[in-house]
């Protein structure tokens, strides 16, 4: 049993903190949304944005440290890390806020509802990228 247990750690061990910091993530990018649209008064679409830039430079320390346990040192290097890891994140937050936008502004839907639907979906496809592409070994 203790052997199948290490087995599936050793198989699923970055899954497991990314999903724990997606959580973490999607919290800083709500509440961040809720404040600049609730509190602040802005709209949508530059809460969106606020909560984005937030939420992923939040995302970026924690999957550098503890998901992806990047090995970058040197200026070039966490540049490049650095670049790759926002332009990827630029991608999915220009489907957050599409999503937004047609469901919030066009649709009339509740906000809040919205925000952590998109997110979900953001989540998920931030790991294939960072799996995949920005923190490869």
């Amino acid at each position: 049993m203790k052997e199948r247990l290490n087995d599936l750690y050793e198989q699923y061990k970055d899954m497991i903190p990314y999903l724990f910091f997606g959580v973490c993530t999607t919290l800083v990018n709500v509440v961040v949304y809720w404040f600049a649209s609730h509190i602040l008064v802005l709209d949508v679409i530059w809460s969106t944005v606020l909560a984005w830039i937030i939420a992923v430079s939040f995302a970026y320390v924690t999957n550098r440290k503890w998901v992806f346990h990047s090995n970058a040192c040197g200026i070039a290097a966490i540049g490049k890390e650095m670049s790759s890891f926002f332009a990827c994140r630029l991608a999915t937050g220009i489907l957050d806020v599409l999503c937004m936008y047609i469901f919030v502004e066009c649709f009339m839907w509740n906000d809040v509802a919205v925000k952590l639907a998109a997110n979900v979906l953001v989540i998920v496809l931030n790991y294939v990228a960072g799996k995949l592409f920005i923190f490869k070994k």
